[in-house]
């Protein structure tokens, strides 16, 4: 015994050597190659289970668009009733986590890039992506929780940030995506399709400063989009449903999108790209938002006052909104009727009967092309900024700077890709008030299920009981409290420099 203990303590040190496979950082930022490589570990941050599915569950199911009839109680408490006992909840707390992840993996690329040696227009498209992507997850933490630890440089284990306040955190994104406008390139072409583009950060710019209702400072990057040289890249696709299918991905709608793959995975390797790593690209979220009974889980769906709204008025030729049908499955998804709503290989009756109520969003899902139900790694991209919000967020700034006349130019736009009549004709002179009313309507028409109605509410100071008619887990929602979610508790263990959101 004494022999072997010897012999093992003298191979100790031995053992404990570098891995020559292994890059650290001494030997990686070293190249243009590394560089790349570097920021595209930021994008792949949006692959992260918390952000590609829980996310979205924080931004449209806790919104009074959408909510949980889960069998997991505590989706439906934390997310959908505005009962947190749990600061820590897992699905929050992976959000946060996961956004810090990717500002982390953006501040090594901020703070390593610019001593790389390398094609200069190439370095400072590198580091105008990096600044893009940190701007984006910051506006993530920003709208969940709103004051944030600022970090602005690579974090070690030792950092203990104090929290910032919101305003400072919405100066940074600011700053960032106005210098990535700077360096970004317009459009890209072939592999490189799905970067960060200079009309993506002027578009995520605009919602920085309109979520803060500073809408002059809004006008700025609108304008370029919408009169300047947006309208040579950017375009409304004529079919609606376009802008939801893998078959028409990174088209002229598409302002910013998160870009999805399919790929071998551990738990579905049926699927068929023979790659070895074994990690997911794809999203989980349809998963978790498809009809239940075989397509997918339904922990979380639309609410039905949401159909209503498509159906306030007809096309000019006496049709049925287009959108209604691209935007949900339900009893009517086809016009006819449950016999005739196929909800993926069975009809809306088979599945369901005729009196089933339930909604379910659709954009997200594959039911274009998977028959039978939804996996978990999704390749379908997520439209994160499409023109047609760009021209709403628009007319929206110019109605609230005292130009709604011209403001009704933008709105048109848009409802008549859907066949609407013009707002100009259907509804002239409206006032301001008046026109903010429209163009609620015309926001949740658009771009229901799309990530954007708890920001648009929380901007519009809409969110509160008020809205429990529409959906009663508001019954529950305290003003003051429930506009962020509460840092959560662990991190405040961690790092007694925090301070807690108010009345939490």
């Amino acid at each position: 015994m004494i022999a072997v203990s010897l012999a093992l303590g003298g191979c100790e040190k031995e053992l404990d050597i570098e891995n020559p496979n292994q890059a650290t950082v001494e030997v990686f930022w070293k190249t243009a190659d590394d560089a790349v490589k570097g920021v595209n570990a930021v994008y792949s941050t949006l692959h992260r289970g918390a952000i590609s599915r829980w996310m979205p569950f924080y931004y449209i199911i806790r919104a009074d668009e959408g909510t949980s009839r889960s069998p997991n109680v505590n989706l439906i408490n934390n997310m959908q009733d505005f009962r947190i006992t749990d600061y820590n909840f897992g699905e929050a707390y992976g959000i946060w986590n996961d956004n810090y992840v990717g500002i982390f993996r953006a501040n090594q690329v901020l703070d390593n890039v610019p001593n790389i040696t390398m094609d200069e227009t190439q370095k400072q498209r590198v580091l105008g992506e990096a600044k893009f992507m940190r701007s984006l997850f910051y506006f993530h933490l920003v709208t969940l929780w709103g004051n944030v630890p600022l970090m602005l440089t690579t974090s070690t284990p030792a950092d203990k940030p104090p929290t910032s306040p919101q305003a400072d955190v919405w100066a940074q994104i600011e700053k960032d995506l106005t210098e990535a406008a700077a360096v970004l390139p317009l459009t890209y072409t072939g592999a490189d399709l799905g970067r960060a583009t200079k009309g993506a950060a002027q578009a995520l710019l605009a919602k920085a400063y309109l979520q803060q209702r500073k809408f002059t400072q809004a006008l700025v990057p609108l304008q370029a989009l919408a009169e300047g040289e947006g309208k040579s890249v950017y375009s409304l696709m004529p079919n609606y449903r376009d802008n939801f299918l893998i078959t028409s991905e990174n088209n002229r709608e598409s302002v910013f999108e998160w870009q999805f793959a399919l790929n071998l995975t551990e738990n579905h390797d049926d699927d068929i790209d023979p790659r070895v790593d074994n990690l997911n690209y794809g999203s989980s979220l349809p998963k978790f938002i498809a009809p239940p009974g075989g397509p997918g889980f339904s922990d979380g769906e639309a609410n039905r006052w949401v159909v209503r709204e498509f159906l306030q008025e007809e096309t000019t030729n006496n049709q049925r909104d287009p959108r209604l049908a691209a935007s949900f499955l339900y009893d009517s998804t086809d016009v006819r009727g449950p016999e005739f709503t196929v909800i993926y290989d069975q009809t809306f009756r088979e599945r369901y009967g005729v009196d089933n109520q339930r909604v379910w969003f659709r954009k997200f899902l594959n039911d274009h092309w998977r028959t039978v139900d939804e996996a978990f790694n999704s390749p379908n991209n997520w439209r994160y900024i499409r023109y047609a919000d760009v021209l709403l967020m628009y007319a929206e700034a110019l109605n609230e700077t005292g130009s709604t006349a011209q403001a009704y130019t933008y709105v048109d736009q848009v409802r008549q890709r859907a066949g609407l009549a013009k707002l100009s004709d259907a509804k002239p002179g409206l006032t301001k008030e008046q026109f903010l009313a429209q163009l609620k309507h015309e926001r949740i028409t658009e771009l229901s299920g799309e990530g954007h109605r708890w920001n648009d509410l929380a901007r519009w100071g809409d969110l509160g009981p008020a809205l429990a008619p529409r959906d009663p887990g508001f019954a529950n929602f305290e003003k003051g409290k429930h506009e962020f979610l509460p840092i959560p508790q662990q991190e405040r263990d961690i790092n007694p420099n925090l301070t807690q959101n108010p009345n939490w």
